[in-house]
């Protein structure tokens, strides 16, 4: 057995970066020369995220072919309304209604291994081959890896470390805001031992056990850019001239040629008979300003603040993830920053609070109306798209979308916090997430040096799937993008599209969740990574 497709993940990774560092500067030189041979030697393009560019959604869509109107998962943190109480919880792999391409290759006799993708844990009862879970505690990843024995034969590789392999709280945890100098330069230099880790499990299994179809995500991209945008951005970075500014914008260059020399490692350990796929759930870009969202809801009537005595434990819902509204008096509202949505409150029952279902089109109107209406003090519009969900996320799983989906004119997330100005400048630029993210393709049967057009994030797990040797399920929504590949392998492989995937539906049990304290952290960690002002 060996290495058919070997698939690398990199979270947030953009072209407008990718470009800067595989191009020959002056005084850095070529930052990422491996990755520059891939581009000029392979097939590149855009990559379209879902309709909110977010981990969760873009990375579900990655694994299953479907967007989130299918596959169920919207965002970081789910609710479900019960009268007048409203309750929040973290998404998992249960959440996931629709069969992902590690499964749709395990029934088809295929090993894969799947490193560090989140909405993976638990792991799937019919997985064959490896999966270590990214996007949980570490104390969580023993019961989580699959096979169960093999966590007790990572612990066999040099320096393996469990608290440097996932997320370590209690060394991630700073200032849930802006980070002071030191924080962010310590902050950048976490990262660089974590990708090793992450590396020297995929080099093991690719060695060990040569999955056909082997997967690692990186997710420091990601993590850098959110809290460290002005030194990684090429325009931003050319104004730089402070040492501190200076020492960042090394450390930074140096995590990406790290980055780099794990790649072609990686490459060069699966072998020259192998089509490797680069891509990103998402790309990046720079956000300038704070929307509070809630506060605009707020003012227009549509939701009331929940009235709080300054207690310890109403300060921190204050300063949460999570909307802290009085329920009964709130119609519509947005719920977590990184939803960058709006979500209307509908009465099911007589006596429960939200407005009667035959009013709910007449108000989402109104609404939208109102919002339409948020702009600054040159009277330019703040939002400039408003998606209704049945246009955006249409699907069996709709209905736990947001009612509206909002775009801001910097693509930064809204702020849900009771706070006033409505609409402020930032005292600092930040990184935020841009719907283009990237799609390389490269080895034998690809394309030589060129860009296709504009690809859709649900293309890639069909493309992997086809990579492999196997049919397209049809219920996939993606494309193989053939475009990419040479004619002659085309006519070779052609693409078949085969029976529809199986039906898979989540079922929780208290037992075996994540503890509350832990999701408290997982919060902190989101707010950490730019999903609060």
């Amino acid at each position: 057995m060996a290495v058919r497709t070997l698939f690398i993940g990199m979270d947030g990774a953009t072209f407008t970066v990718l470009d800067h560092l595989t191009a020959d500067r002056p005084g850095e030189g070529v930052v990422m020369p491996f990755l520059k041979k891939v581009m000029e030697e392979g097939a590149r393009a855009k990559l379209r995220s879902t309709p909110n560019p977010l981990t969760p959604p873009a990375w579900v869509s990655l694994m299953t072919g479907r967007t989130p109107g299918h596959h169920g998962v919207f965002d970081f943190i789910r609710a479900e309304e019960l009268g007048d109480d409203v309750y929040f919880t973290l998404y998992d792999a249960r959440d996931v209604r629709t069969e992902t391409i590690w499964s749709v290759a395990s029934r088809a006799g295929m090993k894969v291994a799947a490193l560090n993708f989140p909405f993976t844990a638990p792991p799937p009862k019919d997985l064959n081959g490896f999966m270590v879970p990214g996007f949980i505690p570490w104390k969580h990843l023993r019961r989580n890896t699959a096979p169960k024995e093999f966590y007790d034969r990572l612990k066999t590789i040099p320096d393996f470390d469990p608290k440097e392999l996932a997320w370590d709280f209690d060394r991630e945890k700073q200032s849930v805001e802006e980070l002071s100098d030191e924080d962010r330069e310590q902050w950048v230099r976490y990262h660089l031992p974590r990708e090793m880790q992450w590396f020297k499990i995929a080099d093991y299994l690719i060695s060990e056990e040569a999955p056909e179809l082997m997967a690692v995500m990186f997710d420091g991209v990601d993590k850098l850019q959110h809290q460290a945008w002005r030194f990684i951005d090429p325009e931003l970075a050319a104004n730089l001239t402070e040492p501190y500014e200076l020492r960042m914008r090394e450390l930074c260059v140096d995590y990406f040629k790290r980055l780099d020399g794990y790649l072609e490692k990686l490459v060069a350990a699966a072998g020259p008979d192998v089509q490797v796929f680069f891509a990103s759930d998402h790309g990046f870009t720079t956000t300038w300003e704070v929307v509070r969202i809630n506060a605009y809801l707020h003012e227009k009537g549509y939701l009331k603040w929940k009235d709080t005595s300054g207690t310890d434990a109403d300060i921190r819902r204050d300063a949460s993830m999570f909307a802290n509204l009085d329920w009964q008096n709130t119609i519509a509202y947005c719920r977590t920053p990184s939803s960058n949505g709006i979500n209307i409150r509908v009465s099911h029952k007589p006596g429960e609070s939200g407005i009667h279902p035959d009013e709910y089109e007449d108000l989402r109107d109104r609404l939208i109306a109102d919002l339409r209406e948020f702009k600054d003090e040159n009277g330019e519009p703040v939002i400039t798209e408003i998606h209704k969900r049945e246009t955006v996320f249409p699907g069996e799983a709709m209905e736990d979308a947001p009612d509206l989906l909002l775009v801001l004119r910097d693509r930064g997330f809204v702020s849900i916090k009771n706070k006033e100005p409505m609409l402020e400048q930032r005292e600092e630029v930040a990184g935020t997430h841009h719907p283009d993210g990237i799609f390389i393709a490269y080895g034998p049967g690809v394309k030589q040096g060129v860009e296709t057009a504009r690809r859709n994030i649900v293309d890639v797990g069909s493309t992997l799937l086809y990579s492999v040797g196997l049919d397209v399920p049809s219920d996939f929504e993606g494309k193989v993008p053939e475009k990419m590949f040479e004619p002659e392998h085309l006519a070779k492989h052609p693409v078949h599209i085969g029976a529809a995937t199986n039906a898979v539906g989540g079922s929780k049990n208290a037992d075996d969740d994540i503890g509350e304290d832990e999701k408290d952290k997982i919060m902190e960690q989101l707010q950490m990574l730019g999903y609060m002002e």
